[in-house]
Order: C-alpha cells, then structure tokens, then sequence
C-alpha cells in the first residue's frame, strides 16, 4: 500500500482523532488522486506520506470523526466503514485498533487480498477467547490459534475489548475473486487461502505445466531432459510434481540463502541485484553438459538482476548444455496494480515479446508458460485446490491479460508509473551516493560537519532537486515527521 521503503512510509499507520485509530493494509487503491484531494478540500486532514494505506485510515477516520460523538460503539463503526467502501477503489484487507476500545478487520467487495480471523483460549486470562487477524491461515495456525473463517467480500468484524466478534456485511459482494499471485508466490504453501489450499494449488499447477511440457517438446524432447530443477523455493511444489508426472529426477541443485529473504519486492534494482547473488547458489555438477528443465513461480521484470533470469544465467555459467524455462504462471504482460510494485509494462519481460524472443532474451532454449484458462490453466488449478466450504468464483488476473476486477481510472497507470519511477530514480541515486560508486565521495555523515565530500543528507536534497521535488526548506507543508524522514532517512 505505498510506493517506498521510506520510514514515513513503514505500517502501521496512526491518527489521534478521533479515538486513536492505527491500522495496517494489504493492497492498493485505484483512486488516490481524487481521495487525496477529498481528504484536503473537503475533510481537512493532513496526510504526510504517498501511501494510499495512510490515505484509507483518514477516510475511516473522517467517517467516524463526523458522526460527532465522544464515545463511538460498533454500529458507528460499521457506518464509518461506509465510508471507505463508497469512497475507495481498488484492492484492501485492513486490520485497525482503536485504542481502549476494540480491533477491526475488514475486506473490498471483491475479496481480493485475503484475510481470516481466529481464536483460541486466552494465554493470559483463564476463561477468556484471544483473537487474532491475519492474511494467512498459517500465521493463526501457528501460534495455536484454530476455528479459522475467511472474512468475506465486503465484510467486517469489530471485536469490542473482552467480547466476542461481530460480523456485518457492510455493502453487497461484488464477486468473489482473490488474487491468482497468492497462490502462485505470494502466500505460503501450508496456508488455506478462501478454501484454497496453497500446497494443493501449487501441485495442480505441476500437473498440468507436464501436459503444457509434452505438447510442446513432444516425447522425444522429453525424453532428452536430464533433470526437473526447481528455482526456490515458490516453484518446488510444482516442481516435484511436474518431475514426478515426467518422470524425471527432481534435482535441489540451486541452494538458496536462507538469511537472504525475498528479493521480488525490494524497491529498485541496486537492492535486488546484489540481494539475488546473495541468494542463489548452484551445484555445478547437476548442471554441467546437462538438458535440464528450470522451474519458476513466475517471469516478471526483465533485469538480469530478477531471480528466474539469474537462475537461468547461473546454469549457463554452471555448463547447462540445454535450458528449458518453466513458468508456473502464465506471461506477465501487464502492471499489477492491487498490491505489487508493477506499474510500468516496459519492466515486464513479456510485453511486447513472443515466447520465442523471450527464451532468446533470458538466454534460455525454450521457454513454456502455464496457460490461464481452459482445463489445463493456472485458474483451473486453483479452482480444482478448493475445498466444499471455498465460495470462490473466480480470481483477479490483470497482470496476465490486463482484464482487472475493479474499474481503473484514466490516468492512473501514467500516474503510478510516474510516481514509482520518480522514487526508484531517487533510490537508486542514492544508494550509489552511499557505496561510494566509481571510488569518489564514498563517505556518509550524519550531521552536517565538515568532512572530504557532502554530507547524504546534502546529496539527498540535491538530488530530489534534480528530479524535481521540492526540498524541506522550500515546502509550505511540512511537519516534524516530514523533516526527519527527509534529512535522515536515507542516511540509516
């Protein structure tokens, strides 16, 4: 729900007025141009960040704040929901506190980022239930929590302090249609998502990538493979599988780096670049003079940096004779907007490229994608995961045929792109200032004292400058938070 790693930026969000309000979001909204404007003509309330999560929270906030009582209770609750759901567009699953009063949780009307509620008896007070929130049933399994329910699309539950919950559909469901990406890399294989089993989806997905396989390479072709490789660890479910409907070993001869974690969302290039070499390791001898299958969740961005790229240049390096790429997912051709930094089609290796320009620009022999529909596609897959209580119709898939659940504003893609290519301009610019690239000003300081170059600080300033973007000392606007964030944020 924000475009930055910036601090100002970091979740939960908070407001004093009224209660005493702070809440996390999983997602994005579609329209944050005109609800900013709302919140600034219309509301009057100040918002520091470009984060659509602080953008949703004072939403809510006004829809409580107007109803102009002292002591709120869970129907002025609900009404204040009202708000949000008639205002925002685009993608949420929202946890909020209101201090000394309760917690809260609710969903958009289509059901797209996920969210389940349990309970369990009370730790600390016998007799009494704990609750607990969370995007995925294994984050509640875990910690002994049980009688798991998925809220629903367009659903709320307020949990009042010491009582039990209360569940309100606050405007009708829209359609029942979470995001196919959870299931193919973003949720955990032992989570149950809306009815869905992960682990279950990510086999479906195996077999039927082996029906895709056989078509395209024929038998001969199958029967020249040497090994089923697996780029962890997204894609080993659907590995194993696929190998074992080949017929073909399952070798674990890319070892990843369990203290390096995902690089996919890291917010520019530099990070995942130098985080991805860390992360990946091979076994050369799995890989030299070998014909060998590489599977991935996905193929997103086209840097070389991206995990499956640099998987499949790492098995050239290894001595690969024959590669064949192997995508859990169909091509990712258009931006995602519910959630993930993808706004720009030209970062996607898949727009504007035929499979065959795609294998020769990762540098692999072939490459095969999982088809979205029809019997054997990444939708059935999921759909054939589900278990008799999964109320599941369909799922979000814009990022693969540009078709999206909610209406997208005119504009909104140029306003995004702008936006996060602004920031990655500044990002990237400033983590060179920081390692010192090409040997010169390599030194960072915290204060403005003398020393043998600038300062980050004054680097910072001078390259937000550059592209435009106005400088503390010469905002009208800015707060105490603002200043801190933009002096020292970057030099952390």
């Amino acid at each position: 729900m924000g475009t930055s790693s910036a601090a100002s930026e970091a979740q939960p969000f908070y407001v004093n007025a009224p209660f005493g309000i702070a809440m996390s979001v999983n997602g994005n909204l579609v329209n944050t141009e005109d609800l900013r404007k709302f919140l600034d003509e219309e509301a009057h309330r100040h918002v520091n960040s470009d984060s659509d999560s602080e953008l949703l929270l004072n939403i809510f906030a006004h829809g409580l704040q107007k109803l102009g009582k002292t002591r709120a209770n869970s129907d002025d609750i609900f009404t204040a929901l009202g708000d949000v759901y008639s205002k925002c567009m685009g993608a949420f699953a929202c946890t909020a506190m209101i201090a000394g009063f309760g917690i809260l949780a609710f969903r958009d009307a289509n059901g797209i980022r996920p969210l389940c509620l349990g309970s369990r008896p009370s730790a600390t007070l016998p007799g009494a239930t704990d609750y607990f929130v969370a995007s995925e049933s294994v984050a509640l399994k875990q910690l002994g929590f049980n009688n798991i329910v998925d809220i629903l699309p367009g659903q709320a539950v307020f949990i009042q302090k010491g009582g039990s919950p209360q569940f309100r559909q606050i405007v009708p469901r829209k359609s029942y249609t979470p995001d196919c990406f959870e299931y193919v890399y973003f949720a955990r294989p032992d989570s149950c998502i809306d009815g869905i089993s992960v682990y279950r989806s990510r086999q479906k997905m195996g077999e039927k990538l082996a029906k895709k396989i056989r078509e395209t390479l024929g038998e001969e072709g199958i029967a020249d493979i040497d090994a089923v490789i697996p780029v962890p660890e997204t894609s080993t479910v659907a590995a194993a599988t696929l190998a074992e409907k080949l017929g073909k070993p399952y070798v674990t001869a890319l070892i990843k780096n369990r203290y390096v974690h995902r690089t996919f969302i890291l917010p520019n290039q530099t990070l995942r670049q130098k985080s991805v070499r860390r992360k990946l390791s091979p076994i050369e001898s799995e890989f030299d003079g070998k014909n060998l299958i590489i599977v991935d969740d996905s193929l997103v961005r086209g840097s070389k940096s991206e995990v499956p790229l640099f998987g499949v240049q790492m098995a050239r390096e290894a001595g690969a004779k024959r590669i064949i790429f192997v995508s859990c997912s169909p091509e990712c051709t258009h931006p995602h907007i519910y959630g993930i930094d993808l706004a720009d089609p030209v970062d996607l290796v898949a727009h504007g490229r035929t499979r065959q320009e795609i294998a020769e620009y990762i540098d692999a022999d072939e490459v095969i994608f999982e088809d979205l529909e029809g019997p054997d596609g990444l939708k059935a897959a999921c759909l054939e995961a589900a278990d008799s209580t999964s109320q599941v119709q369909d799922f979000e898939v814009g990022v693969f045929c540009g078709k999206y659940v909610t209406d997208v504003p005119e504009g909104y893609f140029d306003h995004l792109s702008d936006l996060r290519n602004g920031k990655r301009g500044q990002q990237t610019a400033l983590v060179e200032i920081e390692a010192g690239i090409n040997g010169e000003g390599g030194n960072v300081v915290a204060s403005s004292g003398p020393a043998d170059g600038p300062s980050a600080a004054e680097e910072a300033n001078t390259l937000r400058n550059a592209n435009g973007v106005k400088t503390p000392e010469h905002r009208e606007d800015i707060s105490l938070h603002n200043v801190a964030d933009e002096l020292m944020g970057h030099e952390k």
